[in-house]
């Protein structure tokens, strides 16, 4: 599934063309009740011909009132179309907080570096930052252009010296070397500070 940003995804499921704000679907089902500036009186008057004739909507952002002239039939057609774009956003927002989305939010840069530093762990929770790591790789840096890890130890590992184009083969490798670290503690506070100057040295490197 393509990392696409909120505004892509919108345009992508015509949301923004299917014209579903509050303001658009006003216009489409009735009028505003306009005011105009009547200069004998000195003030602003509002028509008073649709008093009674329409149902009446008053905007609380504004305080614009509109007159809704439309059938029923209309209105369900935008209860059915707001249904259908409430849906949309729930299947969106359950995606974006699934798997390692949930974890690391989405990458959407096309080149990164992540910097990895295990600290203190403990062995059970090595392996869980592992899997972690593992599943943010294939799930989303598939997706992307070129990658790179960088381990934060005593002696700063590297994966590859510089960001490598995305493969099914480069993931794999990815995650092979992942599982084949050892598990050490970082010697310094200093050590996490070094391996991103190390990866922010990378000119191509975006995240």
């Amino acid at each position: 599934q393509a990392l696409v940003s909120s505004s892509k995804w919108l345009q992508l499921h015509g949301l923004k063309r299917n014209k579903l704000s509050l303001s658009q679907i006003l216009s489409q089902i009735g009028f505003q009740h306009r005011k105009d500036y009547v200069t004998t009186l000195g003030k602003l008057v509002a028509s008073r011909y649709a008093d009674g004739l329409f149902p009446q909507y008053k905007r609380a952002q504004d305080g614009s009132v509109y007159n809704l002239t439309a059938k029923k039939e209309l209105i369900l057609h935008f209860v059915d179309c707001l249904l259908g774009a409430i849906e949309l956003y729930r299947q969106r927002m359950e995606w974006l907080t699934s798997q390692s989305r949930q974890i690391f939010g989405v990458i959407q840069e096309q080149c990164i570096v992540i910097v990895v530093d295990f600290g203190s762990a403990a062995p059970e929770e090595f392996d869980l930052c592992r899997d972690a790591l593992s599943m943010v790789l294939v799930e989303q840096v598939t997706q992307i252009a070129k990658f790179n890890l960088i381990r934060a130890a005593q002696d700063l590992v590297k994966w590859q010296q510089n960001c490598t184009p995305v493969s099914e083969h480069t993931v794999k490798s990815a995650v092979t070397w992942l599982w084949k670290l050892d598990h050490v503690t970082a010697a310094s506070h200093t050590n996490s500070p070094e391996a991103l100057l190390e990866a922010m040295s990378d000119e191509v490197v975006s995240s």
